[in-house]
């Protein structure tokens, strides 16, 4: 099924919707073919070169085969599926036979998987094109810096970070070096760089998405796939072939039940109006500074969007505060299942990198790994993660009775309550990272978030709201979300990465 609006005046690269690609094969100005050739020249000419973006680790080689194939294919019957020959970029924690997956790091640059992971799977037999695997941070964690790569730059300043840790796919995606592209969220690693690009991201509620062949996933919870894209109706065409049961994920069972025959049956314009909007202002971003200006800048833009939300027809009601907020989030604690999930992922494979976490972390290598912020990692162990338990089941409490006494159909709060930081000021000191970013959602585990691009600070930086929603509430959220993006048209194609000579 396309999703967005059919274009009828002549196929244009920049900002190309699934729908628009698909009319355009129908048209014949375009193939898929020709699509990995015009994304792979912006690469070169923007991310390798220009501005040096830096955001694509590896472009598949078989790319531009498997577009010639469907191209054929679609010659002999038309689209193969929902997502025929459309370019997808992957995070590089996700399995795809046929190129590495680095994680960002020199540890595993020649890693190449056996097999694929359960949603490429997904996204071949829906006739996607795996196109490229996108940059994050080292292993998943913080800002986009790795020892394999270096940094990530911000296509709106290239000065600044891209965040993380699904940086690459939010800056690739925002510099139309692709046409669609997925992230991996376990703190706030798809919304905070969806909101710092431009870009429209979701994670969705736990369980929904399968994470077997991703690093990761299972046994943890929190961790969580989705899309990343310039316009929400792609996110819900891309949403349509991510979900889904896996037997190897037992996380997806939990979602059995709560998947809708498809998110684009939601996409309605005027979907915010009438709604209820709960407004949380509220600080609660991670190693937040209410008292800077830098703060004060992503605040003018957030009350300026809470304005849009009525104008558009909701009805906002602030939330005063959240009961506790800040001493039950700070309770986050991993599982301390590590290694578990390292050798559930590594070890699926015939030949992996190393026989286990340990020998991993004893290899000459590993000294090269990028330092993280180690003030942002989580506490770990039975009796930190149990008290955790129980701060998240009683945030979880506080949080749904807010929604229920006041009727709200969302909360909406600011993706990440910082602009954009230097990157000079995250591979050196104050050594900024993850600075600003919103977490309830990873916190609470089982609810959904989606940030849409809601406007730019004084100085040209963009900003995001989120839709957080309850339990399995997925398809509300894009309705939402949906409506707000149609009423405001906020999304702007980043000055550094414009258009080619040539190019349609």
């Amino acid at each position: 099924m396309a999703s967005g609006p059919m274009e009828t005046q002549g196929f244009r690269l920049l900002e190309a919707t699934i729908g628009d690609i698909h009319a355009a094969f129908a048209s014949g100005e375009i193939t898929a073919e020709r699509l990995v050739e015009l994304y792979t020249r912006r690469i070169e000419a923007y991310d390798r070169s220009g501005p040096k973006i830096n955001s694509i680790i590896t472009i598949d080689p078989n790319a531009a085969e498997e577009a010639r194939r469907l191209d054929r294919a679609f010659a002999a019957g038309g689209l193969t599926g929902p997502l025929h020959g459309v370019p997808v970029i992957l995070k590089d924690q996700i399995d795809a036979r046929g190129t590495p997956t680095t994680l960002g790091s020199v540890i595993f640059n020649e890693f190449f998987p056996d097999k694929d992971s359960f949603v490429v799977e997904k996204l071949r037999q829906a006739g996607a094109v795996i196109f490229a695997k996108a940059t994050l941070g080292e292993m998943g964690r913080g800002d986009s810096h790795g020892s394999l790569y270096g940094s990530t730059g911000n296509p709106y300043d290239p000065a600044r970070t891209a965040g993380g840790s699904s940086g690459g796919s939010g800056a690739s995606v925002s510099a139309n070096f692709g046409a669609i592209a997925i992230g991996q969220e376990g703190f706030a690693s798809i919304r905070r760089p969806s909101a710092w690009n431009g870009v429209v991201g979701m994670r969705p509620t736990a369980g929904l998405v399968s994470r077997t062949g991703v690093y990761g996933g299972w046994p943890s919870m929190t961790g969580s796939l989705g899309p990343m894209t310039r316009t929400v109706s792609d996110l819900a065409a891309l949403l349509d072939v991510m979900a889904g049961y896996d037997s190897e994920d037992p996380a997806t069972a939990y979602a059995v039940g709560h998947i809708p025959d498809s998110y684009t049956a939601y996409l309605d314009p005027e979907g915010i109006k009438g709604a209820r909007i709960g407004i949380l202002s509220q600080s609660m971003g991670f190693f937040a500074e209410p008292d800077t200006d830098d703060f004060r800048l992503v605040s003018d833009v957030f009350e300026k969007a809470v304005q849009e939300l009525e104008a558009a027809g909701a009805e906002v009601v602030p939330i005063n505060e959240v009961p506790d907020l800040a001493p039950l989030m700070a309770t986050r604690a991993s599982e301390g299942r590590g290694d578990e999930g390292w050798s559930l992922y590594f070890l699926r494979n015939e030949s992996p990198p190393y026989p286990s976490a340990e020998a991993m972390r004893q290899s000459p290598e590993y000294s090269q790994v990028y330092p993280v912020n180690r003030s942002g990692t989580p506490l770990s162990g039975p009796q930190a993660y149990g008290e955790y338990l129980i701060a998240r089941e009683q945030l979880m409490s506080n949080i749904m009775k807010i929604m229920a006494d006041a009727r709200l159909d969302a909360i909406v709060h600011k993706t990440v309550e910082h602009q954009p930081t230097l990157i000079s000021e995250g591979v050196g000191p104050p050594h900024y990272d993850m600075r600003g970013a919103s977490h309830l959602n990873t916190f609470l585990v089982h609810v959904p978030s989606i940030s849409v691009p809601a406007g730019f600070t004084a100085e040209g930086l963009p900003v995001g709201i989120t839709f957080l929603g309850r339990p399995f509430s997925d398809a509300d959220m894009i309705k939402l979300a949906y409506g707000y993006e149609q009423a405001t048209g906020h999304r702007t194609l980043p000055p550094t990465t414009p258009g080619l000579p040539g190019e349609p």
